[in-house]
């Protein structure tokens, strides 16, 4: 049977002989719903004009995506490591060839993922890697294509690999979760802390399409748990403003006051150091 994908988040379903009826997911008031209506699609009809691309974004960083744009159009990053490798967040799409290179490059030990807009086609990777699929237990009801790769941690901490560790900080849903790296002060935060257009603030949103912001209190619960890690380069979801390759945590700390105290209150700001 094939499996389904949703056109608009790009997460994958169960195995099934039709599509299904709705995508819990996009019916969600942090989604949306397209005005054409619920549409899908199989990795066969991708396979025929879709691919991955790779670009080295930090020593021992790649990012990953799809091209032309699956679903939310996120990132993921494949993260190198001496005791081995981990996806950070997922895609849609998997080929052979992005097999081949992710082997070249040794293979994954696991794979973690922020939150459930970036679940793609998580169990697909989890098989062809034979590796486990971090997820927050808190969001397991969002869980649409249950695969035994699947690992639900839950606490506020899950150590990954030597210097890998996961940190569930909420927010934008319950289990969202970043990733950091300690050796090299690095931060990776999908869209639970999303840097923003002019690179010199980053968002706390509870719905990102449909522009609702988090309370004040939960940014800044969010500031301070950040806070307490040690980093200066910060990686969102998306290539065209994803990215502070140093200033990370001051640039969280204004963010926080102008999110609780309102446009003006933390104007004395200098260009962020652009990374990608």
């Amino acid at each position: 049977m094939p499996t389904f994908l949703c056109r608009a988040c790009g997460v994958q379903y169960a195995e099934s002989d039709t599509p299904p009826v709705r995508c819990m997911i996009c019916d969600d008031e942090r989604q949306f719903v397209p005005m054409g209506g619920q549409a899908w699609v199989t990795p066969e009809h991708l396979a025929v004009d879709h691919f991955n691309a790779f670009r080295k974004v930090a020593p021992g960083l790649y990012g990953v995506w799809t091209m032309p744009q699956v679903g939310i159009g996120q990132r993921a990053f494949l993260v190198t490591t001496p005791a081995g490798n981990m996806l950070w967040d997922c895609i849609s799409f998997l080929d052979a060839a992005t097999c081949d290179v992710v082997h070249a490059l040794g293979g994954l030990k696991a794979v973690a993922i922020s939150h459930p807009h970036f679940y793609g086609a998580m169990a697909t990777w989890g098989r062809a890697f034979d590796c486990p699929v971090l997820l927050h237990e808190a969001d397991r009801r969002w869980v649409v294509d249950a695969d035994p790769h699947l690992d639900f941690w839950s606490g506020d901490t899950r150590a990954v690999l030597p210097g890998l560790t996961l940190h569930r900080i909420g927010g934008h849903f319950p289990g969202n979760t970043v990733l950091h790296w300690g050796e090299r002060r690095m931060l990776l935060t999908g869209d639970t802390v999303l840097v923003t257009w002019d690179r010199r603030h980053v968002a706390f949103m509870w719905s990102y399409p449909n522009y609702v912001p988090l309370p004040a209190a939960e940014a800044e619960r969010i500031g301070a748990r950040l806070g307490a890690l040690d980093f200066d380069a910060l990686y969102s979801a998306f290539w065209d403003r994803g990215a502070i390759a140093s200033g990370a945590r001051a640039v969280i700390e204004r963010s926080v006051r102008r999110h609780v105290d309102g446009p003006g209150a933390a104007m004395d700001v200098t260009p962020a150091d652009d990374g990608v």
